[in-house]
């Protein structure tokens, strides 16, 4: 078995939903050398967040933005962590609503997403910067 693991840092993002799949795979080629295994992203931090979802389509990533704005609207008045401004709670909130990680099959030195799949990554503050990633492949 193999196991790679590397810390990358996302280039900066605007406030969205962006798909980050060939960035990220340009960033760990390690991934070639697995024929059957397990990819795993995990985000260290908590105003943003991964998703898989289309990756085709950038309007359904527009979407997505717009929905959680709705279900989580900022200057909410029973909102007390409000420190680093009105999309502080709101990010913390969609964050944990979307998630830290996702986990992809390897086949053949590939992700093996399906054909409109792509990774997300869901930034939910107004100036969030570079956001950290850690990667871990392993198989054989």
């Amino acid at each position: 078995m193999q196991v790679f693991q590397k810390e990358i840092s996302l280039s900066e993002k605007r406030r969205g939903f962006h798909l980050v799949t060939d960035e990220i795979l340009t960033k760990f080629p390690e991934i070639k050398s697995i024929q059957t295994g397990m990819f795993q992203v995990f985000i260290k931090h908590t105003s943003a967040s991964l998703t898989i979802n289309e990756n085709a389509d950038p309007t359904v990533r527009t979407d997505f933005e717009s929905h959680m704005n709705v279900m989580v609207p900022e200057n909410t008045p029973y909102y007390i962590h409000t420190y680093e401004g009105p999309d502080d709670m709101p990010a913390h909130i969609k964050a944990s609503l979307m998630g830290a990680s996702v986990q992809i099959p390897i086949t053949n030195g590939r992700l093996n997403l399906g054909t409109w799949q792509g990774i997300y990554l869901c930034e939910h503050r107004n100036y969030g910067g570079s956001r950290k990633l850690v990667l871990t492949a392993f198989g054989i």
